[in-house]
């Protein structure tokens, strides 16, 4: 039993996904705008929480992050870092084929803010 207990733990870990696992991941989206980081945050975090209410948002030293994350898992995660004419865009999503709940709704906040 104590085998079956550490191997299942063992596995609930390994399904664990952060940011920095996701960040790892191809992008599902890589655009840029003539927004600053701040500008454009602020455009996109309503729309990411209208469509799912577990979405976060922190400032960084190049910009912001957004985040939305679920059951120890970050399902999409936006990186908006600073450049030259404006700011990059980066999306990175955890299962981009699946349709989770509120995803059309989070990519669709990407574009539509540009």
């Amino acid at each position: 039993m104590r085998i079956f207990v550490a191997a299942l733990s063992l596995l609930i870990l390994a399904g664990c996904v952060g940011p920095s696992d996701l960040a790892k991941n191809k992008p599902s989206v890589t655009v840029s705008t003539s927004k600053s980081p701040k500008a454009y945050a602020l455009c996109v975090f309503p729309k990411w929480q209208a469509a799912r209410t577990d979405s976060s948002m922190v400032e960084t030293e190049t910009g912001y992050r957004l985040l939305v994350a679920s059951n120890n898992m970050a399902d999409e995660l936006l990186e908006i870092n600073k450049s030259s004419s404006g700011s990059k865009v980066v999306l990175y999503q955890r299962m981009p084929w699946s349709m989770m709940m509120g995803r059309e709704a989070i990519e669709s906040s990407v574009r539509s803010c540009l």
